[in-house]
């Protein structure tokens, strides 16, 4: 934690946030096995350049994010912000979202193909649409043809 950032007050929130996974989510997941669908294989994961993407291409610098609306705060589903502590929280909140857009830029300027795709946008009644649209992106990046 940086100095004179605010400390977490409560050990139950501590250790709650100690228990969240950094890789392998389920959103990580349902993501890969929809890539090997479409036959997009050939994928790093937690590739070593800035932000460390969740799927990497490194061969053909495309990278991409799958990102939890909480902890991220997704743009698209605006994820409540807890009652408690609040000067913490929103200080954490807005060193991740600083971070993730410093680390894109950071690839971009490097030559990445960057996406993020949100944990929201990876839920039953949306995630056709996501992938209809990334996946024939992602494919024309990798040069590679979509499996039916």
């Amino acid at each position: 934690m940086g100095e004179g950032a605010p400390k977490a007050v409560n050990d139950h929130v501590r250790k709650s946030m100690q228990g969240n996974k950094r890789a392998n989510t389920k959103p990580e997941l349902v993501m890969r096995e929809r890539l090997r669908a479409a036959g997009l294989t050939g994928y790093r994961l937690q590739w070593k350049v800035p932000g460390r993407p969740d799927v990497a291409w490194p061969g053909k610098k495309v990278a991409l994010f799958v990102n939890g609306c909480f902890w991220h705060r997704c743009p698209h589903c605006n994820p409540s912000v807890p009652k408690s502590h609040v000067e913490y929280w929103s200080v954490k909140f807005e060193r991740n979202v600083e971070r993730d857009r410093a680390n894109i830029a950071k690839l971009e300027e490097d030559g990445w193909s960057v996406h993020v795709v949100w944990e929201c946008q990876l839920k039953k009644k949306v995630i056709d649409d996501t992938m209809a649209e990334l996946l024939p992106v992602l494919a024309r990046q990798l040069g590679k043809p979509l499996a039916d």
